[in-house]
């Protein structure tokens, strides 16, 4: 099964999507699945890449923040929309699946995609097996 999962991550990376930008989009969806496994690895790993502490603290007030580009919205709306299916939210709705194919091509948007529904996967899995942030996978 690792190996099936190295391949879907190598497919992520790649889709031609700014690392960071990946890596925003996988703590907003982390953060909505409230996985502290994940927020924790999230912000370690978009740190060593180079994310700043102040648009790190706001991924999750994204809306009201200036520190994030169109493309990072659009990203971050994808995910969200995503990601909050089971709160009875309407899912992706064609205004934001416009907006994001209006910021990637299709490759990207796959990658994308892919990206977030492998932090829901792994979100899940830590959830539902209690894990703690902060532990050595």
């Amino acid at each position: 099964m690792v190996g099936a999962i190295q391949q879907l991550f190598k497919a992520v990376h790649a889709g031609g999507v700014d690392p960071l930008l990946l890596e925003l989009v996988h703590l907003r969806a982390s953060e909505v699945n409230g996985c502290s496994p994940c927020v924790f690895a999230g912000v370690q790993s978009a740190k060593k890449q180079g994310e700043t502490d102040e648009r790190l603290h706001n991924v999750v007030a994204w809306r009201e923040t200036p520190f994030f580009t169109e493309p990072e919205r659009a990203a971050l709306a994808l995910t969200e929309a995503a990601t909050r299916i089971q709160d009875g939210e309407p899912g992706v709705t064609d205004e934001i699946w416009d907006a994001a194919a209006a910021c990637f091509d299709e490759k990207q948007l796959s990658a994308i995609t892919l990206n977030i529904a492998l932090t829901n996967f792994f979100n899940r899995i830590n959830r539902t097996t209690r894990q703690q942030a902060g532990q050595a996978w």
